[in-house]
């Protein structure tokens, strides 16, 4: 049996037992109140800059989503809230609902979105890796996209064409064609910003969270074969859960959102 997962026995309300830090102060995802967001005008004079160059080098069937991780050092981020430090694009993934009408982690004034991008970068100006960074307070930092059901994604389509090839947990492939995840970010760059953490166990509170307000298209049909993959490899016995070893549904509800501030960025 899994430690963590989706499903009643191991899902978000019981990772506080085995993970404490998912009960601390600082946990990701939040509802974003628009209204009690800060405007803050400092962030639009310091725009984000992205610099994505490095290939997609394997798509994984982590057991809870597909992954994505990307080969070298070429994709950076910088700007923002990021405070003139550096951070390197090591790998993305997706979290997604049943339905349309829940799957992202993140929702805004209570409305939830069918799934969610996340884009997860690390502090390359200081720390060595990704292992280094990833419990230090400015260590990571991930841009999260809202998807909405519409138009097919070209992009994305190139890892829906591949699921079939990472069906089950564990399973692992190469990409042998160019993936460019800028693609996956809307065309309005506005967004909120607030400290936070990984939305998955152990929930280390490290994060530097960038949420887009536009949302991105996706068809429904590409959307639908997210929840083909399943938790469980391919020589282990099927679970008897509520989604019979299917990654359904993958999104972490909101927590409170406490004493933090969530900042507000317009591009308009």
């Amino acid at each position: 049996m899994s430690l963590w997962g989706y499903c009643s026995h191991n899902g978000p309300h019981t990772w506080g037992d085995k993970f404490p830090l998912a009960l601390g102060q600082r946990q990701s995802p939040i509802n974003i109140n628009s209204e009690a967001a800060v405007a803050d005008d400092d962030l639009a004079a310091q725009p984000l800059q992205l610099d994505y160059l490095a290939r997609a080098k394997l798509i994984t069937n982590t057991g809870s989503s597909w992954k994505v991780t990307l080969d070298g050092p070429g994709s950076v981020l910088q700007g923002g809230p990021l405070g003139g430090d550096k951070y390197r694009l090591e790998q993305f993934h997706c979290h997604w609902g049943k339905g349309t009408d829940e799957g992202s982690e993140h929702t805004v004034d209570g409305a939830s979105y069918p799934a969610e991008i996340h884009l997860v970068h690390w502090n390359c100006d200081k720390y060595g890796s990704m292992e280094e960074a990833v419990d230090k307070e400015d260590g990571l930092v991930v841009l999260g996209i809202f998807l909405q059901v519409g138009e097919e994604h070209a992009e994305l389509g190139k890892i829906v064409d591949l699921l079939s090839r990472v069906e089950h947990n564990g399973d692992n492939f190469f990409f042998e064609q160019e993936l460019d995840p800028a693609t996956f970010l809307p065309e309005n760059k506005s967004y909120w910003t607030y400290g936070g953490s990984l939305t998955t166990p152990p929930c280390l509170e490290s994060v530097t969270w960038i949420v887009f307000k536009e949302p991105v298209q996706i068809s429904e049909a590409q959307l639908n074969s997210f929840r083909q993959l399943r938790t469980y490899g391919r020589l282990d016995k099927q679970p008897e859960d509520e989604f019979e070893g299917q990654i359904i549904a993958n999104f972490r509800p909101p927590v409170e959102v406490g004493e933090r501030t969530v900042r507000s960025c317009d591009l308009n």
